[in-house]
Formats: structure tokens, C-alpha cells, sequence
């Protein structure tokens, strides 16, 4: 099998559908790998850099070979086993060049960046290096030496910077998923623009440590993938403090809480399209199927959002890409983009005094918008306003430009956390996507919430045309929560729910039990309780799946009074969760209320009782 027959074979699989053709389909890492070497007659394709060559291919799969002989054939050890990915040209890896888009400033990297250092640690394939916006600067694509790289969808459009070639490669099923960075936009507006999932996670969460800066203060190493459920994997992989990282930071235990069932979501209260009608449209749908599924919408004032984006580029931290640049501009400034070096070169317009009265007023904006976002789990907004061809971005380069980043530039001067989603397709064929935000470490439940969504969307991934697989579809806990099962008084309406509520636990699904289970109604207990006790013989019965946070999940199981306790149970669908169960001791004096198939139907036949 070619590079392109094998390409095409993999092509819109998920991290999950290479996981399983390893574990459970046999397939080796050697054969499903081989043909992703570059060849001297491969065709070009501007979305990479450079491509993984033979030797350095096969030295990766020795490494992993012993890697799987080092965790025992475990290969759960291994979350990303064998699992190709790509990573954007400002990032490094060891024994590849690192150019950001210009040769002239090339260098060989001695040692991984630390979030490729943690990915092939956990098993994944680095198949190559992509195009960018030089210098990641830019949300376009287009300001590359390589060329422009193209919309995933219609070639006459931008794919969407500074991260275009991490971009296309995912949403074409070249890589399962790959790194790209985020200072202003860069890991949103390209998955937006090609139908795939962007990921800009809390600053400091993913280490910066050996990525080329842009603005080093508010860069963040971001992820590309067809599904939110693969790009918070990688995140968490990825993920974690680094003291080669100045700007790295823990998350905080707990931080991130799970979203009630009916989460509130603040949308702009004046948006901008440009003139885009068709953009304003996909916004719209997206916004009424939030509220189909329960969303609470309400719009809030978007001034301080609009004024600190536009501080990004029309402010002081110009000089911090500058500094990026430096030794280079001053000795062949002909070699930077004209485009890029005319934004650098802005640097000079602000003195340290302007410096600091931008960071005072950023302080201000960013209080305010914290303000205004209290009380909602989330803003939601159009990742990009419009779209553009790359004859347009050509003619007006900076204009249209700064257009795109109108909800994204804000992001990382406020401190807050986004997850770019697919929302569906334009009149015109071409992609529209939403942006979830939420404030700092709210990661985890942005993901969960972007998993709810995507599963609700039913979108094809990436321009791969492949459907969304099953596995993806189905809601999976939250990181940072204990997926538990109530049986009685805890469920919803219930005497003791307050207990989850309180907690911070939400409802997650309502399903049964496997069919051999028995449920009793114990004697003597206030409020009234049932025991629910695995069988040789039984029937299904009714539960509710709540997510409990684990920093609560130990005062909730406090409460819980003996004869209950919490175990594991079996769902009717194969599934294990932990869940309430009774000791033997607790049924002297039980009912038998088996035939029921649940707390609520036994409790309804009580009150039907005539007295």
C-alpha cells in the first residue's frame, strides 16, 4: 500500500479508531505507519513543511517497540500508541528544523518541545512539520514563503492562520490530530474554516517551552482534531506544569466544574458579520440549537470584549513580536514577510509608558468582562464573522485580517479558555464554526460540553467525509468527575438529590441497569430507601448516571449510610460505573420490589394504593 492509498485507507479516523485497530484489529504501527515517510516523487502539498523521512520514521517505531516492551504489551499504558500526529513549524523536535515559515531563520532542535516530549511519551508518531503564518503572525494562511495553504473545502479560500497546515492536515485525515499555537486566534479561526475541533487551552496549561514565541506572554501551544473528545485527550496528555516554562501553571484541583443540564450561555448582544449574510445565518441556527437542547441564551454588552481585542494589535504588544524577531529583522529584514515585518515594525510607535498604561487598561477590560460573565457557564460566539478568498486577502492583507480576529483576540488578554467547534455548513458549501469560552481552567467542562454538541450536530469530520463514529457520540464523564449511578432517594425530585446538587454534580443520562440486579425496599429507614443487590437471576432496573466532581465525590460517599455503600455496577449496555449498592444485612425485613424495575414506579404504586 502507497503513502496515499494508506493515507486514504486511515483517513478520518479518530485517536479511538487507531487505538482499536491496534488493540483489537491486530494492525502494526509498521504497516499503518510505513507509507507516511515522504518519497522523493510524493506530490507537493504546501501544508507541509516537512514530512517524516524513513529513518527518522523507523527510529520512531523502534522506540516504540520498546516502549510497548517497557509497559509489558500494556498498551492502555500508551493512551496515543502509534497514533500519527503533526505539529506546526514554531514548534521543536528533536533533530527536525525549526523555521516558523522562514528558512533564513532555521534552526535544528536539540530536544522536544516539552508537549511533544509528553505526546511521544505516550506512544504517538510525529509524521511531520506545517506551514504557518510566519512567524505566527497572521489568521489567514497566507503569509507563508510556501505559499498559500488552502481551504480544506474550496481551494479559493483561506484555510485560516497562523496554524494552516496543522489545520488542513487534520481535517483532511493526514494526522489524527496536531499542535498548532494560539495567540490571537490561531489554533480557532483554521478549525473553524475547516470543519474540525480547535482547542486554546488556559494559558499555562500546555507548556510554551520550545515553541518560537509570538508574543510570549499570551502564547499557548493549541490543538487540532476531528472530535473534541480527541483534542481534550491530547490536552490532557500534553498537559501539566513544566519548569522549563516561566509562564506554566498547575491547574487548580477541583477548578473546573461540571455544567448543570441546562447550562446558561451568554452570546454578544451586537454581533458583526461584515456584510457576511450567510455567516450571520450559521450563527443563528447554532444559537437556536443550543436552546433545542436546553442552553439558557441570554445577550450580554460585547464593548469591553471588542475594545481589548482591538489592544492586541493596535497596542504596545506589537513590541512583544518584535522581540521574536529581533537579531533577524536587524540583520536581513528582507527576509520577513512584508506583511508580517510591517506588523513587527509597529513596535516602534509605543514607548514602556504606553506599555504599561495598555496593561492597566487590559486589567480594567478584563474585570469587566470576568463581571460579565458571571452567572453563565460560557460565552458563545461565532468563531470568525466571515470568510474570505485568497485573492481577497491578497489585495487587503491587514484589513481583512483583522477582521477575522474580532471574537478571537480578546481570548488570551482576558484569560480565559475556548474551544472552537463545528456548527454546520453555509448556504455556499464552506464551514461554519462556534467558539465555546469560558473563564480560566474551565477546560474540562468546555470539552464536556463541546462533546454533548458535536454528538448532537452529527457532522461529518473534517472534509473527510467520514461519519461520526459511535463511540464518540456517546457522552463520556468529565476528567476531573466520578460517573455514579443512584438508584432511590437520590435521584432527581428525590429526598436526598440536594446531596449531588449541592455538589455540583450533574445529571449525565438516565438508563438501567444490567438484568441481573434485585432491588428492595429496606425496612426502617428515613427517608424510605431501596437496596439494590447483584443476582443470579433479576431484571433491569431504572437509574440515573450522575457526574460528581472528584473533589466532592468523598464527603458525598460520607454520607451515605450502612447498609448502603458504593460499588461497581453493570449498565444494560456493558458499561461499569460506580454506583449504590446494599450489604446482605441491610434486606432482613426488605420488599422484594424487583417487579417494579425502578425506585419511582414502586413509589408511584404506593400512592395509587386506596387506603
Amino acid at each position: 500500500m502507497n503513502a496515499a492509498a494508506t493515507q486514504k485507507h486511515t483517513a478520518g479516523w479518530t485517536i479511538a479508531q487507531w487505538q482499536t485497530a491496534y488493540r483489537e484489529g491486530g494492525a502494526q504501527p509498521e504497516t499503518l505507519l510505513a507509507d507516511y515517510a515522504a518519497t522523493p516523487d510524493d506530490p507537493a502539498d504546501n501544508a507541509w513543511i516537512r514530512r517524516v523521512d524513513r529513518a527518522t520514521l523507523d527510529e520512531q517505531l523502534d522506540g516504540l517497540r520498546l516502549m510497548r516492551e517497557a509497559a509489558g504489551g500494556d498498551m492502555s499504558r500508551l493512551p496515543l500508541y502509534g497514533v500519527p500526529f503533526a505539529i506546526k513549524d514554531n514548534i521543536d523536535a528533536a533533530g527536525w528544523p525549526t523555521t516558523a515559515a522562514c528558512p533564513e531563520f532555521a534552526y535544528t532542535a536539540g530536544e522536544d518541545a516539552t508537549v511533544v516530549q509528553r505526546l511521544r511519551a505516550a506512544g504517538a508518531i510525529l509524521v511531520g512539520k506545517t506551514n504557518l503564518d510566519q512567524f505566527a503572525t497572521g489568521l489567514v494562511g497566507t503569509r507563508s514563503p510556501h505559499g498559500a495553504v488552502a481551504n480544506t473545502f474550496n481551494p479559493e479560500y483561506v484555510s485560516g492562520g497562523s496554524s494552516s497546515g496543522s489545520a488542513s492536515v487534520v481535517a483532511r485525515g493526514l494526522a489524527a490530530f496536531s499542535l498548532g499555537t494560539d495567540t490571537a486566534g490561531s489554533g480557532r479561526v483554521p478549525a473553524g474554516f475547516n470543519n474540525i475541533v480547535g482547542l486554546k487551552p488556559t494559558k499555562g496549561w500546555l507548556s510554551t517551552a520550545g515553541v518560537v514565541p509570538a508574543c510570549r506572554t499570551l502564547d499557548c501551544v493549541s490543538i487540532f482534531a476531528l472530535t473534541v473528545a480527541d483534542a481534550a485527550l491530547v490536552a490532557e496528555v500534553a498537559g501539566g506544569f513544566d519548569e522549563r516554562d516561566p509562564y506554566s501553571r498547575a491547574m487548580p484541583a477541583g477548578a473546573s466544574l461540571p455544567w448543570p443540564t441546562a447550562p446558561r450561555i451568554a452570546i454578544p448582544a451586537t454581533l458583526e458579520f461584515f456584510g457576511d449574510a450567510q455567516a450571520a445565518a450559521a450563527f443563528d441556527d447554532a444559537v437556536r440549537a443550543l436552546q433545542a437542547a436546553g442552553a439558557e441564551v441570554a445577550a450580554i454588552d460585547f464593548a469591553p470584549f471588542n475594545e481589548l481585542a482591538a489592544l492586541l494589535y493596535q497596542g504596545p504588544w506589537v513590541a512583544e513580536r518584535f522581540a521574536a524577531v529581533e537579531a533577524l529583522w536587524k540583520d536581513t529584514p528582507e527576509v520577513i514577510n512584508p506583511v508580517v515585518r510591517g506588523i513587527v515594525e509597529q513596535a516602534a510607535n509605543y514607548s514602556a509608558l504606553d506599555a504599561f498604561k495598555a496593561e492597566y487598561r487590559r486589567a480594567d477590560l478584563t474585570r469587566a468582562i470576568h463581571q460579565s460573565l458571571a452567572g453563565f457557564d460560557a460565552l458563545v460566539v461565532p468563531t470568525s464573522p466571515s470568510i474570505y478568498t485568497i485573492a481577497q486577502l491578497e489585495a487587503d492583507p491587514v484589513t481583512l485580517n483583522s477582521r477575522l480576529g474580532v471574537y478571537t483576540n480578546f481570548a488570551n488578554l482576558a484569560d480565559l479558555s475556548a474551544l472552537a467547534v463545528p456548527a454546520g455548513m453555509r448556504a455556499d458549501g464552506l464551514p461554519s464554526g462556534i467558539t465555546l469560552i469560558g473563564l480560566a481552567w474551565q477546560d474540562r467542562a468546555l470539552a464536556q460540553f463541546g462533546k454533548r454538541w458535536q454528538a448532537q450536530r452529527g457532522l461529518p469530520l473534517g472534509a473527510t467525509g467520514a461519519p461520526l463514529p459511535a463511540e464518540v457520540a456517546r457522552d463520556q464523564p468529565p476528567a476531573d468527575t466520578v460517573r455514579v449511578a443512584v438508584v432511590g432517594a437520590h435521584l432527581t425530585g428525590m429526598p436526598l438529590n440536594h446531596q449531588l446538587t449541592s455538589r455540583h454534580a450533574v445529571l449525565a443520562e438516565k438508563t438501567r441497569t444490567a438484568a441481573d440486579y434485585r432491588l428492595y425496599a429496606l425496612a426502617n429507614t428515613t427517608p424510605p430507601k431501596p437496596g439494590l443487590v447483584k443476582s443470579e437471576s433479576g431484571a433491569p432496573i431504572e437509574v440515573e448516571l450522575w457526574d460528581v466532581p472528584v473533589t466532592a465525590f468523598g464527603a458525598f460517599v460520607a454520607e451515605i449510610p450502612a447498609p448502603l455503600g458504593i460499588g461497581t455496577l453493570e449498565l444494560e449496555d456493558g458499561r461499569l460505573v460506580k454506583g449504590f449498592i446494599c450489604e446482605p444485612r441491610g434486606l432482613d425485613g426488605a420488599r422484594d420490589i424487583t417487579a417494579f424495575g425502578g425506585w419511582r414506579a414502586y413509589l408511584a404504586s404506593l400512592n395509587a394504593t386506596p387506603r
